[in-house]
């Protein structure tokens, strides 16, 4: 059964959003490896400084990312926690998905399913 009600969790929505964008995504795989400077994080791509700090800003809004100024530099990092937020709301829509499988393969799998009585004309 579906649950087709609004999300009642502003912050997993915008953990999500900021994880719509293939350029964000790879962002923070990058940030994983460790933290990057801004212009670190700018390179790979083939897009203006101005519009990778607004896909930045997009992360740090979400949580998903923390950035500082060191010096002249500004460094980001990954925020774990805002990651294991997305990762827990997606294990439970899969831990319940599968549960649904393992029935049905073990439904599958009997080797005398239950019949239903068939009416006679």
């Amino acid at each position: 059964m579906l649950n087709n009600q609004p999300a009642q969790d502003p912050e997993l929505d915008s953990v999500f959003q900021a994880l719509a964008d293939s350029t964000r995504r790879a962002i923070l795989v990058r940030l994983c490896e460790g933290p990057a400077s801004v212009s670190e994080l700018a390179r790979p791509f083939a897009m203006s400084l101005p519009a990778i700090v607004q896909h930045l800003q997009v992360l740090e809004a979400s949580g998903l990312i923390r950035s500082e100024k060191i010096g002249r530099v500004r460094s980001c990092s990954i925020v774990p926690s805002a990651v294991r937020l997305a990762e827990a709301w997606l294990r439970s829509r899969r831990t319940a998905q599968e549960s649904r499988l393992d029935r049905l393969e073990s439904f599958l799998d009997s080797p005398d399913p239950p019949t239903t009585p068939r009416s006679t004309p």
